[in-house]
């Protein structure tokens, strides 16, 4: 029955959350405001399915024409609605799937590193005082810089908060402190003051457009004391780097939004991070942060909407160092954050990171760096000339647009083989499927074009006994109704197809465009960097049978994890490694693909299998 209260109740499970909202809201807003991250690739506008909920009770509008096109009749009957496209008209109480909550999954944190001597950009300095007396009124940094001028030290500065905790620090360490001291161009300055002897902490983070790694590095001796993955939030406001920025332009307080939801989950991060180490927020004195452009203007504040226009520049590019606290980081009083240089508008400071920490620029040999993410980087290096792109991959490889995608949780299909025509997969902790997730997908494609159920147009065959109707377009049935873990058949439609087809295309075409640009062959390459979370877990075998890669000798190919991450661990642990990386940016040719003459054909040519 149909209330007609003004405002209506909603609680969400398994989270346990409730909101009251207006009677015109609908449930993804709901979601979001009240703090429940589901996932929303399309941002609401109801064209991606992925905002699947179900209505366990209450009054809510009738199914849309999106919901009919989008959902099985299976999922129409076991209550699923999209959120997005379901207004409650009362009270209602909402169950969100395992598939369509953004956490849960696996990430890929750990990377390849390079042995680094450590020189951090802070150093410590112990002092020991004597207290003011009645003779002695000199103020707390006066005393302070005296005592410094008797070893060497010039006079320090600090804003208020440091003056601050240098006179509570003193107090209470009996007039023993340890000092952490940054130079810069006006003089000296206090980060922190600590008690005698305690050890240096940093903060590296890569912040993705889907994840957020982070470690936690003691940067007197390059150990590594923790490190975490966790979902980055504003996976809710937008699956993707496009739909983000559109959000922001749509008013300040989406923008402000959305820097908010990013800080106040890393600050829960450090919170957790330091508790697994043993150590204070207070001793993180330095931090490095890494991101594309676009998350690097989310979380440092700047506009984006340059970003989602061309010619999409973004509104810094140089090296950036601030105050933690004036963004809200909850570190030392004084600690800055380092972020790298940009290459462009859609390369960011992640590259920049990966390019160092891989060391790929460092020999004569010609190699190839591609990370894979939502946008994919690739930098093909020469002895001469290094030219860099980006590709508009999409989030197909995370299991969003794909019928039954979902990210690499449990349950999720990883890896499929279809032997005398029958498909054998495996799940994520063996658990019964309940999806498929990028790697699924990309190796289940791969076996149906080895075994010819796909043709080099990604058509399916008719006469496939798993092939059939579904919405009006042909299916590969997967997994039946009784494999599954919540009873519905998981399908590879020709959609999914061509989402991979799209997203595996825009990688070839950025690597064809570079090999076309620099006048060699796939051939001449040396070595294929293969970088990033998906790329971690990515069978390079499937990878060249879909025509994602070239076809070479497999042994070219090296895959290093997170190598942004890794990057960002050696800018934390070293200022000549920040030097390094400022300069290699210079000798970058940025290409823009969407300039490029050849774009279209290349473009079309890569889609095929």
């Amino acid at each position: 029955m149909t209330s007609d209260k003004q405002q209506h109740e909603i609680l969400f499970q398994p989270s346990g959350r409730r909101i009251i909202v207006d009677r015109d809201v609908n449930l993804l807003i709901a979601a979001q405001r009240c703090g429940v991250d589901l996932v929303a690739a399309c941002n609401g506008v109801g064209i991606c399915g992925a905002c699947k909920i179900r209505v366990i009770n209450g009054p809510v509008s009738p199914l849309s024409g999106a919901e009919k096109n989008l959902l099985s009749q299976s999922e129409l009957d076991d209550g699923y609605r999209l959120a997005c496209c379901t207004v409650p008209s009362g009270d209602v109480l909402i169950e969100i799937p395992k598939s369509s909550l953004p956490f849960g999954q696996r990430l890929q944190i750990d990377g390849q590193e390079a042995p680094l001597e450590p020189e951090p950009i802070v150093f410590p300095v112990d002092v020991k005082l004597e207290g003011p007396g009645l003779t002695d009124l000199r103020s707390d940094l006066t005393r302070v810089n005296q005592f410094l001028k008797t070893k060497g030290i010039e006079e320090i500065h600090g804003n208020l908060h440091t003056l601050g905790a240098l006179s509570i620090s003193c107090r209470k360490n009996n007039w023993e402190t340890r000092l952490v001291l940054r130079k810069n161009e006006t003089g000296t300055q206090l980060i922190a003051s600590l008690p005698p002897k305690t050890p240096l902490i940093g903060l590296a983070a890569d912040l993705g457009s889907t994840k957020l790694a982070l470690y936690l590095v003691n940067i007197e001796d390059g150990t590594t004391l923790a490190s975490m993955g966790v979902m980055n939030p504003q996976i809710v406001y937008g699956e993707d780097i496009v739909s983000r920025i559109a959000y922001a332009n749509e008013g300040e307080a989406n923008r402000r939004q959305l820097q908010v939801r990013l800080v106040e989950t890393i600050n829960e991060s450090i919170s957790e991070l330091c508790i697994t180490a043993g150590v204070d927020k207070g001793q993180i004195v330095d931090a490095v942060f890494v991101g594309n452009t676009a998350i690097h203007h989310f979380f440092t504040g700047l506009p984006v909407r340059q970003l989602g226009e061309t010619p999409y520049v973004p509104a810094l590019s140089d090296p950036v160092d601030y105050e933690a606290y004036e963004i809200g980081l909850e570190i030392a009083p004084g600690a800055l954050v380092h972020m790298p240089a940009i290459i462009a508008g859609y390369v960011g400071a992640d590259h920049t990171a990966a390019l160092l920490s891989t060391r790929i620029m460092n020999n004569r040999h010609i190699r190839v760096l591609v990370d894979i993410g939502t946008n994919t980087e690739i930098s093909l290096v020469t002895n001469k000339k290094v030219f860099t792109c980006s590709t508009a991959s999409g989030p197909a490889f995370e299991g969003a647009h794909i019928r039954d995608g979902m990210r690499a949780a449990p349950g999720a299909i990883e890896k499929v083989v279809i032997k005398e025509g029958q498909p054998i997969f495996t799940t994520i902790d063996n658990e019964a499927p309940i999806g498929i997730c990028g790697t699924g997908i990309l190796s289940a494609i791969a076996e149906l074009i080895r075994t010819g159920v796909i043709n080099k147009m990604g058509q399916l065959d008719t006469e496939n006994p798993r092939v059939s109707k579904f919405n009006g377009k042909n299916a590969y049935l997967l997994a039946k109704s009784d494999e599954t873990g919540h009873g519905r058949e998981i399908l590879i439609t020709r959609n999914d197809i061509n989402e991979i087809q799209l997203a595996k295309g825009a990688i070839r075409t950025g690597i064809e465009v570079l090999l076309e640009t620099a006048a060699i062959n796939a051939e001449d390459v040396n070595d294929w960097v293969i970088a990033g979370a998906f790329g971690t877990f990515l069978d390079i075998s499937s990878a060249m049978r879909i025509s994602m890669f070239p076809t070479l000798p497999i042994e070219r190919f090296h895959q290093v994890g997170n190598a942004a991450g890794m990057g960002a661990k050696q800018l934390l642990t070293s200022h000549h490694q920040r030097d390094i990386a400022q300069n290699l940016t210079k000798d970058i040719k940025y290409i823009e693909l969407t300039v490029y003459p050849e774009f279209t054909k290349l473009f079309l040519q890569s889609l095929y299998f």
